[in-house]
């Protein structure tokens, strides 16, 4: 995993709705980058669940979270609408499959998907927060907030 003061690595992906996001047109605002290994299972369920249900949260913190992982912008797309996120914007690491995932140093070869894993990367692109958490295990958001409230 890149190390806590490296620069991000700016990155272009499409989220569920085929739009790009570049991460460097987001400088100014604090990013969350959420990483889960693979859309419908319980706990990448959960995990962007509840970052929809937080949006407002991060949003009023100058933040604004994206929920990355392998598949591609169809299977996004439909696992979005089963779970009615509308504010959460999931971004596709699907090809070259988990490029970015990589870039971060937190891509599972044996596996082909990413950790379950939470950065934050501050207003001038700086990692200031990374961690890694079991793949069977939900990440803490309040741990993210006490972070993101210091």
């Amino acid at each position: 995993m890149l190390e806590i003061g490296s620069q991000a690595p700016d990155f272009s992906l499409k989220d569920q709705s085929g739009k790009t996001v570049q991460l460097a047109k987001f400088a100014g605002r604090r990013v969350l980058l959420s990483f889960r290994p693979l859309a419908w299972t319980n706990v990448c369920h959960d995990q962007m669940l509840l970052l929809e249900e937080f949006h407002s949260r991060f949003d009023d913190l100058n933040t604004i979270a994206f929920g990355i992982g392998v598949d591609s912008v169809p299977s996004n797309k439909a696992w979005a609408q089963s779970m009615s996120i509308v504010n959460t914007r999931l971004l596709a690491d699907f090809w070259p499959h988990g490029e970015v995932v990589k870039k971060f140093g937190i891509f599972r070869e044996k596996d082909g998907f990413s950790e379950r894993a939470t950065i934050i990367i501050d207003e001038k692109q700086k990692i200031v927060f990374a961690k890694i958490y079991p793949t069977a295990q939900l990440p803490s958001f309040e741990e993210v907030f006490q972070f993101l409230e210091r």
